[in-house]
């Protein structure tokens, strides 16, 4: 059983989310740096490609939850950035996240920016992780 507990509100609009999560004492949390759309030689994938981008960042972070001992259950909250002021590109790497992490509907934070510290970077996904203290 997770650390994280998603907490949901019928007082606000409903949303494909959870709006908070709350970590049960004790638990340790993990912060993840930001997965980026990169493979293993260190080139950025899936050029031009936000939803392809999106899907290496939701891989790359899945082995560094691994590495330290999570999954995606144990995800407490993400924030999603697309380096494009297109909603239709945000809406497209939110597509992918949210397929990924299913019934885990953690909260999240969806922007648009200008650049992001690659190049030919479209997408990075950040997130907080919770487990028990072992």
């Amino acid at each position: 059983m997770s650390a994280v507990r998603l907490v949901r509100s019928e007082g606000l609009a409903a949303a494909p989310y959870a709006y908070a999560a709350y970590v049960e004492a004790g638990a340790d949390l993990i912060f993840l740096a930001g997965a980026c759309p990169l493979a293993d030689d260190g080139s950025t994938v899936a050029v031009g490609d936000v939803a392809g981008q999106a899907q290496r960042c939701v891989e790359t972070m899945l082995v560094a939850l691994d590495a330290a001992g999570a999954s995606l259950s144990d995800v407490a909250s993400t924030r999603v950035l697309v380096a494009s002021s297109d909603r239709r590109d945000l809406v497209a790497a939110w597509n992918v996240v949210r397929e990924a992490f299913g019934e885990h509907d953690v909260p999240s934070t969806l922007m648009g920016v200008a650049a992001l510290g690659y190049e030919d970077q479209l997408v990075e996904i950040e997130a907080v992780a919770a487990v028990r203290g072992g």
